[in-house]
């Protein structure tokens, strides 16, 4: 029993310790089972909506039984409860759309959750115009813009309050290269650039001590590395057998990502993170959005938005590989919006 205390404490302090403002969050779909657990847990969150097509009401009351000060509601479709989840939500986080099965790659998804991810950002667009939206829907090089293109044609469109959720590429860095240098993971923070996918996925191992180590031995331990970062994804569709992607994981990542955004919004300075966002540093090479650290302001939007850094030449080769199928993955979201 005192285990059990012990572990639920301990989850609970896991994000932030103190709320300062009353924070809605919404999720819509997807992950929102361990998502909403987990940001249920963060004591920065004062309300909680849950939105799915199905099971959302006892998704809901299940997470809203857990003993932090939060009230979790959930909606389904009927009766206008999209809209109502997203009604004064601050932050909204759409993991939405259909998990990855063995052999698919997050392109192969594009069809299926394209249109899903437009009519939820038609009802954000609508609704709740000035929420920091954070995209987790495959495939997000493509699904960041569609939200984009879908909020500029409501007229209401702020590149400062788009995010795709890139955290579970950090996360992945972190775990993998923790465990082949003996550091502990969270003194392991590695900035991964470019993308949300395969080869657009840029790992900088070089910008810290215990990457720069595994970066400058090279060989097949380096190659194995970044292959696994990569394309961790991959590993666990494979794991599950069919039965699932990394949803977990994925949840881990979303809830980490959401809290810096809290965090900023409750009046934490210099709270960085690396997201995907539309972005300056690439735009001559037709590359709108791209994955590089950024700073986030006291109101939890995009503020200065901070170049690569030096990078091995290694990571220079990655960079230069991934900045093409970047372009054509934000050509692909734009270009359904225009036909759709």
């Amino acid at each position: 029993m005192f285990a059990a205390r012990q572990t639920t404490q301990s989850l609970k302090r896991a994000f932030s310790t103190s709320a300062k403002a009353q924070s809605h969050v919404a999720v819509l779909g997807g992950i929102g089972q361990p998502l909403s657990l987990l940001l249920k847990l963060n004591p920065l969150v004062t309300k909680l909506s849950l939105y799915d097509i199905r099971l959302a009401a006892g998704v809901a009351a299940d997470v809203d039984h857990c003993n932090t000060p939060s009230k979790c509601v959930g909606f389904g479709p009927e009766d206008g409860g999209l809209e109502k989840a997203l009604e004064g939500a601050e932050v909204i986080i759409i993991p939405a759309g259909m998990p990855r099965k063995p052999g698919m790659t997050r392109d192969d998804l594009f069809n299926a959750n394209a249109s899903i991810v437009r009519d939820l950002a038609q009802a954000a667009a609508k609704v709740a115009p000035k929420a920091r939206i954070g995209v987790i829907a495959n495939p997000v090089n493509s699904t960041v813009p569609i939200v984009a293109e879908v909020f500029k044609a409501a007229g209401v469109y702020d590149p400062t309050r788009l995010f795709g959720v890139t955290t579970l590429d950090i996360v992945r860095a972190s775990a993998f290269l923790s465990g082949i240098a003996g550091t502990h993971p969270k003194d392991t923070n590695v900035p991964v650039v470019g993308g949300h996918s395969g080869p657009t996925i840029v790992p900088l191992l070089s910008q810290l001590p215990a990457g720069k180590k595994v970066v400058e031995e090279g060989g097949e331990t380096l190659a194995a590395l970044v292959k696994r970062i990569q394309f961790g994804g991959d590993e666990v569709v494979k794991a599950k057998d069919g039965a699932g992607s990394a949803t977990l994981s994925m949840a881990y990542a979303g809830a980490d990502f959401t809290d810096s955004l809290l965090r900023a919004m409750n009046g934490e300075k210099n709270v960085k993170l690396c997201t995907y966002v539309e972005s300056p540093l690439y735009k001559d090479q037709g590359v709108d959005f791209f994955s590089s650290p950024v700073s986030l302001t006291a109101e939890g939007t995009v503020g200065t938005i901070h170049p690569v850094g030096e990078l091995h030449p290694t990571e220079q080769k990655l960079l230069e590989a991934c900045l093409p199928d970047l372009k054509k993955n934000i050509a692909a979201g734009t270009a359904f919006i225009a036909k759709n």
